[in-house]
């Protein structure tokens, strides 16, 4: 233990351990007094049991703060006290104990709502560091609880901009998790915004005057990745000529966000969960540890993650530690009431960049705004962000902004159906049932937009010009949770 680094943001007061409620429950007398007594010398309050149904009557009688219970036993399962645990006291921290660290039954106790597992055996510093960490989740659960609610008291940070209501359920789950050190995983297509989401919520969180530190795993070769990630001693490999810390160090007390986290390599994601399972971090070419560190971490991908772990490409237990809270960031071409509003934001922000204050910017005229919201934006926020700098920069003080002024690739303007790809490229790695499914609900959304809008709002002319019966036109847009009033611009 003593060779060890620990650093500030893994200091807890003896005050707060001494208020935490521990519950120890394992049928084995030795490692159930050997945990107490290390967890006493850390000024830690800790009560034990030798039987699940003990531990269940315990459970169900009282609230814990930290519940570390085997997963093995002979009358009570773990899993049926972890599950009376969260159903009795949801924000109670449970963390598993197993002899047999399967794969299947770690993240079996992960899906079950467990907060971390512990394989048997562990060492003393092993569990001072796992019980630390979770002790410090309390504590800022404890906090969070007593500020404000950030959505009264104003977002910080990142302007991140949609009105749409599916866009406002991922952001509403952002706001509840930013207070909070749970994982995040954020996924959503190319350009939608996933690393401004992923900074909104490090911005509002209780680590905000620490780096958020971000890296592209797709980005990076397997060597140099890992080198990166974890740091590297003098001499470890040719060109390391002097010792270097990495992402995970710098990142202490703070956020690492993991982009494209599915393409990082396999040995490297099996580094990284130990570092998740143990708060250590051992550099490249060093056989000891180097530091400890807490990092709360944000991935995201433009993949479906659990296609992803069916394929092979990305390990199942370290995919349930980092999407405790998942968060889909939906598509901009399902979400055609933002794109007015980010396309003025943009004109603005692009305006004032490029031209200064003083000289009135372009304005988007309404045959423009028709024809922005009915382009189906396959590059999403990111695109429309380059189209509307590009119009910006090409375009004089007061001008009207024409459709023709905003370069919007190859798609057709007038209509939906002239040759225009309803898909994007992470459909054509899907099989075909289910590129078939995700073309087919594309090009019905794409449709339904331009109709609703080709008739000014009027369901019946909509109708008509389909060829279906309004029945069956308002089935279709429920279908795809599409409303008139989002779809159709005011004309004057």
């Amino acid at each position: 233990m003593s060779g060890i680094p620990t650093p500030d943001s893994l200091m807890i007061s003896q005050e707060l351990k001494a208020s935490l409620s521990l519950l120890l429950i394992d049928d084995e007398r030795t490692l159930r007094e050997s945990c107490r007594s290390v967890l006493e010398a850390e000024g830690y309050r800790v009560e034990v049991c030798g039987r699940g149904a003990e531990g269940l009557q315990l459970v169900e009688r009282r609230r814990w703060d930290i519940i570390l219970t085997d997963l093995y036993m002979p009358d009570v399962s773990g899993m049926e006290l972890l599950r009376a645990a969260l159903q009795a006291h949801p924000g109670t921290i449970v963390i598993v104990m197993t002899g047999n660290p399967s794969v299947a039954s770690n993240v079996e106790a992960l899906r079950a709502g467990a907060w971390d597992y512990i394989p048997k055996p562990f060492s003393a510093t092993h569990l001072q560091i796992l019980v630390g960490r979770a002790a410090h989740a309390v504590m800022v659960a404890r906090e969070s609880g007593a500020a404000a609610d950030p959505k009264a008291a104003g977002d910080k940070g990142t302007s991140v901009l949609g009105a749409s209501p599916s866009f406002q359920r991922a952001m509403d789950l952002a706001r509840r998790v930013a207070t909070t050190d749970a994982s995040v995983f954020i996924t959503g297509e190319s350009g939608t915004g996933k690393e401004m989401i992923a900074q909104f919520i490090h911005a509002n969180s209780r680590r905000s005057a620490r780096p958020i530190v971000a890296v592209n795993c797709a980005a990076l070769p397997e060597g140099l990745l890992e080198s990166e990630m974890f740091g590297h001693l003098k001499g470890s490999f040719t060109g390391a000529v002097k010792d270097k810390a990495g992402l995970l160090e710098a990142a202490n007390g703070g956020t690492l966000f993991l982009d494209e986290l599915i393409e990082m390599p396999k040995p490297v994601q099996a580094k990284l969960l130990r570092v998740i399972q143990d708060g250590v971090v051992r550099r490249v070419g060093s056989s000891t540890t180097s530091a400890v560190v807490n990092v709360r971490f944000i991935s995201a991908s433009n993949r479906d993650p659990d296609q992803a772990v069916k394929e092979g490409a990305l390990r199942e237990d370290l995919y349930y530690r980092l999407r405790v809270v998942p968060i889909h960031v939906p598509p901009l071409r399902e979400r055609p009431a933002d794109v007015t509003l980010l396309a003025n934001h943009f004109l603005q922000l692009y305006w004032r960049r490029h031209r200064g204050a003083a000289a009135p910017p372009p304005r988007l005229s309404d045959e423009a705004i028709r024809t922005l919201t009915a382009y189906p934006w396959p590059g999403n926020v990111r695109e429309l962000q380059n189209a509307l700098e590009h119009a910006v920069v090409m375009l004089e003080p007061g001008q009207e902004i024409q459709s023709t002024d905003i370069p919007m690739g190859t798609a057709e303007r007038a209509g939906p159906a002239e040759g225009v790809a309803f898909w994007t490229a992470d459909v054509l790695e899907q099989s075909y049932h289910a590129a078939r499914e995700k073309v087919i609900a594309q090009f019905e959304r794409r449709y339904l937009t331009w109709l609703v809008n080709r008739a000014n709002g009027n369901m019946s002319k909509a109708a008509r010009l389909a060829g279906v019966d309004r029945t069956t036109l308002y089935r279709l847009m429920d279908r795809h949770g599409l409303q008139r009033e989002a779809l159709t611009v005011p004309s004057e």
